[in-house]
């Protein structure tokens, strides 16, 4: 498995785990915070994900801003962890 394949099946992973975590976005959400980080980092990457499954780039400083909101969001510091 070449690095482009395997960068596509951790999009597609990713793309798979938002449409699982749907059901916990929001801010007032009743579940475990780290559930509902993990949808909210599934959501606001799953274009992304798109893009890279179709072979294209996307927009780094865009991502990191729909990152960033999620620690506005949900009063949490994923940004720290992920960028």
């Amino acid at each position: 498995m070449d690095t482009s394949d395997q960068t596509k099946l951790l999009a597609k992973a990713l793309y798979e785990i938002r449409l699982l975590l749907s059901g916990y976005l929001g801010s007032s959400v009743d579940a475990d915070m780290s559930v509902r980080i993990a949808a909210h980092i599934a959501y606001a990457l799953h274009n992304e994900a798109l893009a890279v499954c179709d072979g294209d780039t996307f927009d780094l400083a865009g991502a990191t801003k729909k990152i960033e909101a999620i620690d506005r969001l949900l009063d949490q510091r994923v940004s720290e962890r992920l960028l």
